[in-house]
């Protein structure tokens, strides 16, 4: 049988670098993406294949899914995972970095999977595997940009899932909850840079104490990122994969609870979480 080949962005730590490994393991050629190459060797032992792409350079997306095609003859999987957490206060935040916030994770996720779809319809299958957040459902204090763009993940899903059923090709939301990477102290120094002094400082300061917190190696109120490992597996391998994975610590009763409680109810209850 022919092994599905599957391109992950955003592989070098975390999320990604922990669905390389599984992918890898279930069967799959992977191909674990990320702007360093060097960054990626700790993946190399495991056969997993690295390539260079910066998916807000158009030329780097398109050599690297050029090269993979020629290599392969296919791309079965698409993992979008190449993303950051832009925090600030919506006053504070410069409009460059509200533009970088949206092209990394919006515009550079829909343009790698602009390239990857005409091999997936002359196959006639495919999986597209988006990770949003559950901050694709809901937003936190000093996250405007950041909840944005994933909202906007949430809604290019939906419409590309509509499109493509008819090319056997399934398109899959993950909507993480906290999960230890790095992530989170990446925000968090970002939140301090942009408001940690002013008007929001005092917000700013709980906020990105909270978001460190989610971060370290042993919080408990957070899950390991090989919870979102296995479920992108899972999504895969499915012959009829659900449309959203809602998996990691807080994913499932928050997005619920967003869904009933009236919006100041709800307002309360994250205002509370997250320490603002």
């Amino acid at each position: 049988m022919t092994r599905k080949v599957a391109l992950i962005t955003g592989a070098s730590s975390g999320i990604g670098q922990a669905t390389a490994c599984r992918l890898q393991s279930a069967g799959l050629t992977v191909y674990a993406a990320a702007r360093r190459v060097d960054r990626l060797a700790e993946l190399v032992p495991s056969g997993v294949r690295t390539i260079a792409l910066d998916v807000t350079e158009d030329d780097s997306a398109t050599k690297a899914v050029n090269e993979i095609l020629a290599a392969e003859g296919r791309i079965d999987v698409l993992v979008n995972n190449a993303g950051y957490g832009s925090y600030g206060a919506l006053e504070e935040v410069p409009m460059s970095e509200a533009r970088a916030q949206i092209e990394v994770n919006l515009f550079g996720l829909a343009h790698l999977t602009q390239l990857v779809l005409p091999a997936m319809r002359a196959q006639g299958t495919g999986t597209v595997v988006n990770i949003s957040s559950m901050g694709g459902r809901f937003a936190t204090p000093l996250g405007a940009w950041y909840h944005a763009s994933k909202y906007a993940v949430e809604g290019l899903s939906d419409a590309m899932r509509l499109e493509l059923r008819h090319f056997g090709i399934n398109v899959v939301l993950i909507e993480p909850g906290l999960i230890r990477t790095d992530w989170g102290a990446i925000a968090a120094e970002r939140l301090r840079t942009t408001s940690g002094h002013g008007p929001y400082a005092e917000q700013a300061t709980h906020v990105a104490e909270s978001l460190e917190r989610g971060s370290q190696p042993d919080a408990p109120m957070s899950s390991p990122a090989s919870v979102i490992a296995e479920a992108v597996a899972k999504a895969v391998t499915a012959r009829r994969p659900r449309t959203r994975y809602r998996v990691g610590y807080g994913a499932r009763p928050l997005i619920f609870l967003s869904r009933i409680l009236p919006d100041r109810v709800f307002d309360a209850v994250i205002t509370r979480s997250s320490g603002a």
